[in-house]
């Protein structure tokens, strides 16, 4: 029975990266070996969306209200890449990891697996 989910993030800097997931987010975390660090998620979700393009994987993190999460980050010195939008699932935003790569937040309007 599948009882997890493993996310890979591909970095061009891992240490700085595991750091920010570690200090900044605060999740925590445990050392695999040699510094590999591996992250407690929060609950998790999977959705299977169409494409006409190639397959791809997307992870976004969630948030009960948006708003206060980048207010928090912002206030832990992380850049918000732009300004949040409406979505018609939700508000959308992403945040800017010491490597440079954008990771998705999300504050969703519609139902959630949580809710089961």
């Amino acid at each position: 029975m599948i009882n997890a989910a493993h996310v890979i993030v591909h970095s061009r800097d891992a240490d700085a990266d595991r750091a920010f997931i570690r200090d900044v987010l605060g999740l925590p975390g445990v050392d695999a070996g040699g510094g590999w660090l591996i992250f407690k998620l929060p609950p998790a979700e999977v959705a299977v969306h169409p494409t006409d393009g190639e397959p791809r994987h997307e992870l976004y993190l969630m948030c009960d209200d948006l708003e206060a999460t980048l207010a928090d980050l912002r206030a832990k010195g992380v850049e918000v890449a732009g300004e949040p939008s409406r979505q018609a699932w939700g508000l959308l935003a992403a945040i800017t990891m010491p490597s440079g790569a954008e990771l998705g937040l999300y504050e969703p309007s519609h139902p959630t697996a949580h809710d089961l």
